[in-house]
């Protein structure tokens, strides 16, 4: 095979051009997560491609920053909190060696975690009063997931329906468009699904958590019925989108299907769950696609 066909190759030269993380700009980048950027960005473009009535409420400004915002800072934000009381559980988990980084005890880092999280704040003063609240929402949630004292990470089943928080970036977008919140079976699957996607994420970090002594929904269930967990999760989640629109139940039955596949296979759920952020991308594209198709030529276009 030719150099110029190499996959591999090709990523380990793109991936050279990359921050590394002995700078500190090159750490906030791989603590930043950027392989789950389109976790929080990506609901900002679905929610205010489905409120929006018109391509010029699509591309506003106040959607743009929030794109913006809810891409690199509250990444920024939400994994630096993680990371910095998550320092001595992350010691143990091998997670760390590679595709992310541990904890470190840099002011500088600090400071630039904390401006990151005060540049969403102003927001407040530019959304509908119902979005404020669901912003107040999602620092609540961001903050307490894993810091005192509520530290929801280490509460069982508590740890997945926190991360409810992965789905507020939409309705905050949503309801700076249209004024009003999105429908309640759509925010109600949504919620279920960043649950199921929570605790699966979780399985790789069964045994770091037990070593660690920290409780979560997976530790406590066990591989085997985490998965279940999860599947529920995500069947629920397509039951209450199909009251929204059959299409988006159809696509969210995807991720039962996949987990039952990945459950009764030889499949390794420690490189199964590096998949999701391209799955997860192409869901949302998928929906994002219909809604601008709608937007641009409506439904009998």
């Amino acid at each position: 095979m030719s150099e110029s066909t190499n996959v591999p190759d090709r990523v380990e030269r793109f991936a050279s051009y990359l921050p590394t993380k002995e700078t500190r700009l090159g750490y906030l980048f791989w603590l930043s997560r950027p392989r789950f950027w389109l976790y929080l960005g990506g609901p900002v473009i679905v929610g205010a491609t489905y409120a929006a009535g018109s391509l010029g409420e699509l591309f506003t400004p106040l959607n743009i920053a929030l794109l913006a915002f809810f891409t690199v800072p509250a990444n920024v934000f939400l994994y630096g909190i993680n990371d910095a009381f998550d320092a001595d559980i992350d010691e143990v988990n091998p997670k760390k060696e590679d595709k992310e980084v541990r904890f470190r005890d840099d002011i500088w880092v600090m400071l630039v975690v904390i401006f990151s999280g005060v540049t969403g704040g102003l927001f407040i003063f530019l959304v509908p009063p119902i979005a404020a609240q669901v912003l107040a929402a999602w620092y609540l949630l961001a903050v307490e997931y894993s810091a005192p004292p509520l530290r929801f990470k280490t509460k069982p089943f508590l740890d997945s329906f926190s991360n409810g928080l992965y789905i507020l970036p939409g309705v905050i977008a949503f309801t700076a468009v249209a004024g009003e919140l999105p429908p309640t079976m759509a925010i109600v699957g949504g919620w279920l699904w960043t649950m199921g996607m929570h605790t699966f994420s979780a399985i790789p970090d069964i045994e770091p958590d037990r070593e660690a002594g920290i409780r979560t929904t997976a530790t406590v269930l066990g591989k085997k019925r985490t998965y279940v967990y999860c599947a529920v999760c995500w069947l629920a989640a397509a039951a209450a989108f199909t009251t929204v629109h059959v299409a988006f139940g159809a696509l969210l039955l995807l991720y039962p299907v996949l987990v039952f596949g990945i459950a009764g296979s030889s499949i390794d759920v420690d490189d199964a769950y590096w998949w999701y952020p391209a799955i997860n991308t192409l869901i949302g594209m998928t929906m994002t696609l219909g809604g601008l198709w709608v937007l641009v030529f409506g439904y009998g276009g």
